[in-house]
């Protein structure tokens, strides 16, 4: 999966590592709907990721997405991504509420 990423030495993309971050405010984002309004979210925009060292494809990586903010159908998330208690990324992400026929029409 990773062999392009420096063969011999691997390590996970940080668009990888991003998109994880991603997924995880949108998990969090989406725990204070109710469970069966199934919101969808996309990614709007990046600010201030910084990666601090590389990660191997093998290491677990813990991901944490804390909400800073909402304006309407946007949602504000400082994110981190750490392995073995040492920071490895953070940033914040915008995430945007995307109505149901919206969504659809994303299909």
């Amino acid at each position: 999966m990773f062999a392009g990423h420096f063969p011999g030495n691997p390590l996970v993309p940080g668009v990888i590592l991003a998109e994880a971050l991603a997924q995880t405010a949108g998990i969090a984002a989406a725990s204070a709907f109710p469970k069966d309004a199934c919101p969808f979210f996309l990614l709007s925009a990046i600010r201030g990721m910084k990666f601090f060292s590389a990660v191997q494809p093998e290491e677990e990586i813990l991901l944490h997405a804390e909400k800073l903010a909402q304006v309407d159908e946007l949602f504000q998330f400082k994110v981190q991504a750490s392995v073995k208690g040492k920071l490895v990324a953070e940033g914040q992400l915008v995430l945007s509420l995307v109505s149901k026929n919206s969504a659809a029409a994303l299909e």
